[in-house]
């Protein structure tokens, strides 16, 4: 089987990349780094000439209402060279709960962008992922002030990226669900003690503070982004992951 993944060089992609080769596919990374602009359309052919499967995983280049033009722009031209190449299966990487956190730019894009690809001429499988334990200290960079981290109570569910790449692997390699698989961590946690967790771990002194306005995540309701009943669930635990983090550093 060939894969075009689009998006291939980055943190998710690269990682199914070589997921997909160890486990005897034949995948391609593609990015801008490799010549393939997707607002315009160049290199989408060379990229998608007999492909089987084309997975999607990247990011709009800004959190704001600018990434609604840019994922209907980008999303219409794949899809386009994706039905010229005959390819039999799209799939794209989305997150967890964003069709019920209407007041965020970025999930609203999101939601566009699931919405473009399973209405289009591809069958489809829609992969929804909740938030990476691998950024949850960049969560927490976006509210430090000086000594003091803000966070909110909202519950998240942080899932760790090799988990999700299972999922895409497993998802990219079976028949189109033409659907929704959800896939999250075992365990729930407030933001704010999420925070507190991570900075222990990392032998940080610095208090967390409740802020339920403070970032993106103070504008998502207490439970929209854990998963939903069905969802997959991956097998590595928060504080796993933080150890190994921790005696590798």
């Amino acid at each position: 089987m060939r894969t075009a993944v689009i998006g291939g060089t980055g943190f998710v992609g690269t990682r199914l990349v070589q997921r997909l080769d160890a486990t005897g596919h034949e995948a391609a990374a593609h990015g801008r780094s490799t010549g393939l602009d997707l607002l315009t359309g160049e290199g989408l052919p060379d990229a998608l000439r007999s492909v089987d499967v084309v997975v999607v995983t990247i990011d709009a280049p800004s959190f704001d209402a600018a990434a609604s033009p840019f994922f209907r722009r980008t999303t219409e031209n794949l899809l386009d060279a994706a039905a010229r190449a005959g390819t039999g299966h799209i799939v794209l990487l989305s997150i967890v709960g964003i069709d019920r956190v209407p007041g965020v730019d970025y999930y609203t894009a999101k939601v566009l962008q699931e919405d473009l690809i399973r209405s289009g001429p591809i069958p489809s499988s829609v992969v929804r992922a909740t938030q990476f334990m691998e950024f949850v200290e960049t969560v927490m960079s976006w509210t430090t002030d000086g000594d003091v981290v803000r966070l909110p109570t909202t519950r998240l569910q942080p899932v760790a990226v090799d988990d999700v790449v299972t999922t895409l692997v497993d998802v990219a390699t079976g028949t189109p669900v033409n659907g929704t698989v959800d896939v999250a961590g075992p365990e729930v946690f407030p933001l704010d003690e999420l925070g507190r967790i991570t900075l222990r771990a990392r032998g940080v002194e610095r208090p967390v503070v409740v802020d339920e306005s403070a970032g993106l995540f103070g504008a998502v309701p207490e439970n929209a982004v854990i998963a939903p009943p069905g969802a997959r669930i991956g097998g590595v635990h928060y504080s796993d992951w933080l150890a190994g983090r921790t005696s590798s550093s």
